[in-house]
C-alpha cells in the first residue's frame, strides 16, 4: 500500500543524501548564479507526489483485479481440475460448483468497493496535493 505520511510528518533535511550540495558548483563547472547549474532535487517536491500518486493507482488496481479475477481463476481451476468437488452437495441443497458462481457477484462487488475505499482513503489525497501544487490560487497552472 502506498500511504502517504508526508502530512503528519514534515519532510527534514538529511545531510549526505545529495550527491552536490546546494551551493557547491555542479561536476561541469556551473557557478551558483548560473541558470544551467543542476538544483538537487527537493524530498517534498510535485515529482514525489507524482510518483506516490502512480503508485497508489498501480496498487489500487493490482488489488482490485487480483481480488476479482482470482476468485474467478480459482473457481475455473476447480471446474476443471475438481469436478467431483463442484458437484457435491452444499449445507443448503445446492452443488458446490453453482454455490460458488453464485458467490462470484459478491466477490466482484466486494472488489469494487475496495477499490472504491482504497481510492478515497489513499488517491484522492494525493490527486488533491498534487492539483493545489500545480495550480494557483487564481486558477492559472504554475510554470
Amino acid at each position: 500500500m502506498s500511504f502517504d505520511s508526508s502530512e503528519l510528518h514534515p519532510a527534514q533535511h538529511r545531510p549526505g543524501r545529495h550527491a552536490v550540495p546546494a551551493s557547491a558548483p555542479d561536476s561541469h563547472g556551473a557557478q551558483d548564479g548560473d541558470p544551467s547549474a543542476v538544483r538537487p532535487r527537493s524530498w517534498t517536491s510535485r515529482h514525489r507526489d507524482f510518483r506516490l500518486l502512480r503508485r497508489a493507482c498501480r496498487w489500487q488496481r493490482r488489488v482490485a483485479t487480483f481480488a476479482a479475477l482470482g476468485y474467478f481463476a480459482a473457481f475455473l481451476t476447480l471446474t476443471v481440475e475438481a469436478p467431483s468437488i463442484m458437484t457435491r452437495p452444499a449445507p443448503g441443497g445446492l452443488p458446490v460448483g453453482l454455490l460458488l458462481a453464485l458467490v462470484q457477484l459478491p466477490v466482484t462487488w466486494l472488489a469494487v468497493i475496495l477499490y472504491e475505499y482504497t481510492a478515497r482513503r489513499y488517491v484522492d489525497p494525493l490527486a488533491r496535493r498534487v492539483h493545489r501544487q500545480t495550480y494557483r490560487a487564481d486558477g492559472e497552472p504554475q510554470p
